[in-house]
This record gives structure tokens, C-alpha cells and sequence, in this order.
């Protein structure tokens, strides 16, 4: 158990949808704790493809299924569900999808309620015990995956007012003076909201054309959005490994590496996993023991140590560049809060495991805003807990 102080309390239900895989969470908040379980559950290919009914059911059958193992099928539960894709929000419990990302294409979702969907994907789960789900669990929030993440930092640091994404996806959020929010037709009173600003989607326009490479276009061409999430193709994990391969193509091409020997696997594409980045770059600069394993398993075992330089190289550019992109963002919103002292929360499996991109964003950030205090937070299971918590919130907000 961790130990903080929390006013709300007792058991909350969250669903975590915003990659290949999907989350259900079990959290308990009591007066000085927060005890958590979760499961992670794969989202097939043909799922991620398929129609949005079936995704729905999935997720239906999964969080049936948890809450089976969890002994609480029979316990009426608020569930707060992150949803991390471009939505339209039109209140807590209303939101609807503008356009899939992350390798995620559901006909029959795109300009439809979230909400509603899973709420119906619930509902047709009447038969034998599962006919009692619909009744017991009953959605409190949704929200994106930057809310859950500086949700979760923020019960702790209250200073906290941005949450950042660097995983499959890139997105952010911050918290903003209600006065600043243009598109606000709320309820008057609160004097902050937060502001997801899905940053994915910058450059969409052309702004960024003048800093895009050709080896940017080709992901863009090949993708199942090409003109959509250009800024967030540059930074995300989804991206940054074939952004790699795509390179070392063209430096075989050119005979500059491996002799100009490349391998069927090199030439196929997505088959330089993003993962292989963080092993190369884990080592210390004379040593080559990952890089070669990874060269071998890609069927380019005929590598030298020059060759192993140059692909980390590689590796160090494309990573490097990710996280001073990312960088520039957060400078962005720091300056435009114009706090003296931030917390901003960050999750995502490229933050995460890269063993140097919180160095390079703090170095980065500190050169782009140096008048700014600031803190970079991981946010352990951020999107989760944060959704637990906004559930939380507004269960007691509507008691």
C-alpha cells in the first residue's frame, strides 16, 4: 500500500484503452491509501481492424472477466475510462471519436459516442451472470490518457499542471485559466480547466513541412492516416524504430553500412521494433554486445564495429530528435502558464524505458524556458489511476 492523504474514497473500476493493449484496474482509495490491481489484455490485429462493435465487445468481456477474478462482479462500481484518441468532449461522460490513431481503424466509431458504445457493448453482455454488469457498474468519467497522467501526479504534487505522453502515441495536456479557454460553454465558477491539446495532429496544416525528412513522408505515405498526426509520427513509439530502419535502408542502399549487405528482414517494414533503440542506446559507447544481438536477429550478423557506431548513431539522432520535439512542446505550455514552479507529469513506454530521453528533455526544456522552475514526474500507471480518480471526483461531486 502507498501511503498518501486522499478525500476520496472506496472502490473504482478503470478501463485504459491507447495502445495495442488494453488495461482493467481495480483501485481502492482510502484515507491514507491507494491499493491497486490491474491486468493487461492483448487487442488483436483483426480487432484493431475490425468493426467497432467487436472492439467494444472486447473490452466488455475483458473488464467482465477481471472483475470475475477480482470477486467484485456483483458490487456496484464507478468506472472512469480513458479513451486515448482525438475526441470531442462534450461533458465528463460524453465524448466523441474525431479519427482513430495509433494503428487503430474500427469502422462505425469515428463520429459516434465513446460512451454510448461501451455502455452498449456492456448491455448486450445479458446472458447467464454477466446479465447483472450493465446494472452494477455505472460510468462516472471519460478522459484522455495526458488527463489520467497529470490526474495521478497531481494528488501528490499539487503543483502538477501538465501531463505528457511519449509511448505509442504523443499528446499532452495542461491546465489553463477558464478566461484562456475560447471554445468553454460550462457552467459558470471553476477558474482552471484542463486542456487537451493533442499536439499529435500539429504540422497536419504543413507547419512543420520545413523540418520533415524524406524518411518522415515515407512513414506518413505507409500509414493507415496519411496528413494526420504528423508531429506526433516524429516523437512516438509507434514510429521511431521504423523511422530508424528506413535510415539504415538508405545507408545500405548507398553502400555507407554493412558492405551494403542488407537482409529480408531489414528490407520488410515495422520490423525494426522501436525496443531496439533503448537496447542499442543502453550501452556505453564502446560497447557494441546489444547492437550486434539486435543486427543478428535481423539477420545481419555480418556487422562490424564500425557498423554497430554508425546504427546507434542512427539510433541517438532519430531519439534525440523525439525528445527535443517533445521538449519544445512542454516549453511551450510552460511559458504559456507563465507558473513560476510546474510539476509536469510524464508516462508513455518511450519516456519510460529509452535510457536517456528524461535527460535530454530536462536539459532541453531548461534551455528553452530557464526562467522556469520545473519538474519532470513519471507517472506510474498514470492513465489508470487517473481515471479511477476522476471517477472519484465526481462521484463525490454528485453526492
Amino acid at each position: 500500500m502507498e501511503h498518501y492523504k486522499i478525500y476520496e474514497r472506496g472502490k473504482f473500476l478503470a478501463l485504459d484503452l491507447g495502445g495495442t493493449n488494453f488495461r482493467v484496474l481495480l483501485i481502492h482509495l482510502g484515507e491514507h491509501c491507494f491499493d491497486m490491481k490491474s491486468k493487461i489484455y492483448a487487442i488483436p490485429q483483426n480487432i484493431m481492424l475490425g468493426t467497432g462493435e467487436a472492439l467494444f465487445d472486447h473490452i466488455a468481456e475483458c473488464m467482465a472477466n477481471f472483475m470475475e477474478e477480482q470477486d467484485v462482479f456483483y458490487e456496484t462500481l464507478p468506472l472512469g475510462f480513458t479513451f486515448s484518441f482525438p475526441c470531442i468532449q462534450e461533458g465528463l461522460t460524453k465524448a466523441t471519436l474525431e479519427t482513430w490513431t495509433k494503428g487503430f481503424k474500427c469502422s462505425d466509431v469515428e463520429g459516434h459516442d465513446i460512451v454510448q458504445l461501451l455502455k452498449d457493448a456492456i448491455n448486450r453482455r445479458g446472458v447467464s451472470c454477466y446479465i447483472f454488469l450493465g446494472d452494477m457498474v455505472y460510468l462516472m468519467a471519460v478522459l484522455n490518457d495526458t488527463t489520467g497522467t497529470l490526474m495521478s501526479c497531481a494528488y501528490k504534487k499539487h503543483n502538477c499542471r501538465v501531463g505528457v505522453i511519449v509511448g505509442t502515441g504523443a499528446n499532452a495536456c495542461y491546465v489553463e485559466k477558464i478566461e484562456n479557454a475560447e471554445n468553454y460553454n460550462g457552467e459558470p465558477g471553476p477558474q482552471r480547466m484542463v486542456i487537451n491539446t493533442e499536439w499529435g495532429a500539429f504540422g497536419d496544416n504543413g507547419v512543420l513541412d520545413m523540418i520533415r525528412t524524406e524518411y518522415d513522408h515515407e512513414i506518413d505515405q505507409y500509414s493507415l492516416n496519411p496528413g494526420r498526426q504528423v508531429f506526433e509520427k516524429m516523437i512516438s513509439g509507434m514510429y521511431m524504430g521504423e523511422l530508424v530502419r528506413l535510415v539504415l535502408v538508405r545507408l545500405v542502399q548507398e553502400n555507407l553500412l554493412l558492405g551494403g549487405i542488407g537482409s529480408d528482414i531489414l528490407f520488410t517494414r515495422g520490423q525494426f521494433f522501436t525496443k531496439y533503440v533503448s537496447e542499442i542506446e543502453s550501452e556505453k559507447r564502446d560497447e557494441h554486445t546489444n547492437c550486434r544481438l539486435v543486427l543478428e536477429e535481423m539477420g545481419l550478423g555480418h556487422a562490424n564495429d564500425r557498423d554497430c557506431a554508425i546504427v546507434r548513431y542512427v539510433c541517438e539522432s532519430i531519439s534525440r530528435r523525439a525528445a527535443y520535439l517533445t521538449s519544445a512542446g512542454v516549453s511551450c505550455l510552460l511559458d504559456r502558464m507563465n507558473d513560476s514552479d510546474v510539476t509536469v507529469a510524464v508516462d508513455g513506454s518511450v519516456y519510460r524505458f529509452h535510457p536517456h530521453f528524461h535527460d535530454l528533455m530536462m536539459q532541453k526544456i531548461g534551455d528553452l524556458s530557464p526562467k522556469i522552475k520545473f519538474e519532470l514526474m513519471l507517472s506510474e500507471d498514470g492513465s489508470g489511476r487517473g481515471a479511477a480518480l476522476v471517477a472519484a471526483v465526481a462521484c463525490r461531486t454528485a453526492g
